[in-house]
Parts: C-alpha cells; sequence; structure tokens
C-alpha cells in the first residue's frame, strides 16, 4: 500500500466515509434533491394533506422509495405507510437524531430523476379586493372621526 492509501484508509476509518451534499441529505432524508419525486412537509403530513398526490405519484411510481420522518408520531404517518403497503412499495421510518429535516414525507429513487415540481402546491385562498378596499375605506372613516 502506498502512503496515499494508507492515509486515506485511517482517515475513513477516523472520520467515516466521506459523503456528498450532506446539507440535501439531512434535508431529504438521507437522500439528494435530484432523486426526489415527491415531497411532504411534516404539517402537510400531520394535516393528512397531500394523500391523493402521494397516492397518484406512488402509483406512477412503483419503483421508488417511500422515505418517513421519524420525527413524527406514527399516527400522522400511518396513512402514508398504509399507502406504500398498498401498492407494494419499499418504505423506511428514518430516525435521525442530528439532522433537523422539515420534511415529512420524500418518494425517491436510488438514481436520479430530476423532476422540476417535487413540493406540493398548496393553493392559498386569495381574499377578495372588495374587502381590501373595504377595509381601507373604514379605518380611513374611523380616522376622519371627529372625537
Amino acid at each position: 500500500m502506498s502512503d496515499k492509501q494508507v492515509e486515506d484508509y485511517l482517515q475513513n476509518g477516523i472520520y467515516g466515509t466521506p459523503e456528498t451534499k450532506p446539507s440535501e441529505r439531512k434535508r431529504f432524508l438521507g437522500t439528494i434533491r435530484e432523486r426526489v419525486v415527491f415531497a411532504l412537509t411534516k404539517g402537510q403530513v400531520m394535516k393528512k394533506k397531500g394523500i391523493k398526490d402521494m397516492e397518484e405519484k406512488i402509483a406512477n411510481n412503483k419503483e421508488a422509495h417511500l422515505l418517513i420522518n421519524g420525527k413524527i408520531s406514527s399516527r400522522y404517518y400511518k396513512n402514508y405507510r398504509d399507502l406504500a403497503l398498498k401498492y407494494g412499495l419499499g418504505y423506511t421510518v428514518v430516525n435521525n437524531r442530528e439532522a433537523n429535516s422539515d420534511l415529512g414525507a420524500v418518494l425517491t429513487y436510488e438514481h436520479a430523476v430530476d423532476c422540476e415540481e417535487i413540493f406540493l402546491q398548496e393553493h392559498k385562498p386569495q381574499s377578495k379586493p372588495e374587502q381590501k378596499d373595504n377595509l381601507v375605506k373604514r379605518f380611513l372613516n374611523f380616522l376622519r372621526r371627529e372625537p
């Protein structure tokens, strides 16, 4: 063995094998962004949002793997786990105490798929402009009032 190989062997033994994109792996529950098909935040999982979207993605990606954040109580992620079982998809509950991810469930492959839109798009109800105008008018009238 050359000195370089011995040094690499010692470094790997002491510090572990070097990992690519560690911050990305912490966020995406052990995988990297380019492998992700669909992802839900912890809040979305706990509020049971995106179940239909996740089922559609699982049905269309039978070779994928579901990663579930283990910091979420099992009563919240049970529906997603059941979806994986229903379609014969493998799933893993990831308990990484060192990583603090905002994601609750990630559908991923072992290879790059590079999907552009991986997050659930929640549609926020837009307030009517009339209501805003009405509120502004009421406030201005309040200020103009004589004491």
